[in-house]
């Protein structure tokens, strides 16, 4: 069994543009500005699948960590969303600083951090 040569999985597909078209011909990019924020994109947004910058450790329970991995596995059979634990884990601080911001002192933070 004999594999395809790098030429035949890289050649050009349009019968016109040869190895030399492709080569010389100038690759423009244009830059999309931003969306200008609406009233709903004020709203306390996640980072997405970002580089992060800022590094942060949280210890949790085994138990924890069963129910974030359960969470994330129900989001992707459930739902269609294939999100890593830290994109789960940066959704939740995302809703809870929302609500704690708008709810102040009759936030579920508050009153959960009360009870302990």
């Amino acid at each position: 069994m004999s594999l395809p040569a790098a030429d035949d999985l890289f050649r050009p597909t349009s019968a016109t543009a040869g190895p030399s078209a492709a080569a010389s011909a100038p690759r423009t990019v244009s830059a999309v500005p931003d969306p200008a924020p609406d009233a709903a994109d004020e709203q306390r947004r996640p980072s997405r699948r970002v580089r992060h910058d800022e590094k942060m450790t949280v210890y949790i329970s085994s138990d924890e960590l069963m129910d974030l991995e359960h969470a994330r596995l129900t989001l992707r059979r459930h739902h269609g969303i294939a999100a890593d634990r830290g994109r789960v884990v940066r959704e939740a601080i995302a809703l809870v600083l929302e609500e704690f911001e708008a709810h102040g002192d009759d936030s579920a933070l508050v009153r959960r951090l009360r009870e302990q």
